[in-house]
């Protein structure tokens, strides 16, 4: 893992035919990209971005030529784009960037290892943790202050709660016509 860059964004697909590209920020507020100055891909070419609408950006590369075409610019999708890490501030207590986690060790507060953090997932409703190990199956947990009260970057370990299971047998779908029974709450 290389941890000297830190993953700000992602090419998505072509806008209109004269290069311009949809970009995904992973930046807190995203037309902050252009803050960084210069970004690099997982190819290591450079670039810089102008956003040109809500979501919508101008590539240059290093030699500052626009990517002009539809065609170049289908050649980018899914292209992700870091920023080296001395750019950015440090996290406050109890903030982490996601690169800083992947890999730490993880243990059950009684001291039972885990795994280590795999992959970090965030899909809008919330992050969570998928942990693992060799010859264990992932663990997808809630990155939560409840599910990991300990997290210690400096020292490389994160220690877990694990939450209660419930297990749930059959068919839970309701015949037609039938009113859905409630399953459970949000906390």
């Amino acid at each position: 893992m290389d941890r000297d860059r830190i993953l700000m964004g992602v090419v998505g697909r072509p806008h209109g035919v004269r290069g311009l590209v949809r970009v995904h920020s992973y930046a807190t507020v995203p037309e902050d990209l252009t803050a960084y100055g210069t970004l690099t891909d997982d190819r290591g070419q450079v670039w810089t971005l102008r956003w040109r609408g809500d979501g919508i950006a101008e590539l240059r590369d290093a030699a500052g030529q626009a990517v002009a075409s539809r065609e170049a610019a289908q050649a980018l999708v899914n292209r992700r784009l870091y920023i080296a890490r001395a750019s950015l501030p440090e996290p406050d207590q109890d903030e982490f960037y996601f690169a800083d986690l992947i890999g730490l060790a993880v243990h059950e507060q009684g001291g039972n290892a885990l795994g280590t953090v795999l992959v970090v997932h965030d899909y809008g409703a919330g992050v969570s943790l998928e942990i693992g190990g060799e010859g264990r199956a992932s663990l997808i947990l809630p990155f939560t202050q409840a599910c990991f009260p300990v997290i210690d970057i400096a020292a490389g370990r994160i220690e877990v709660v694990l939450p209660d299971e419930v297990e749930v047998q059959g068919d839970l779908s309701p015949e037609v016509g039938e009113v859905s029974p409630v399953v459970g709450e949000a906390s």
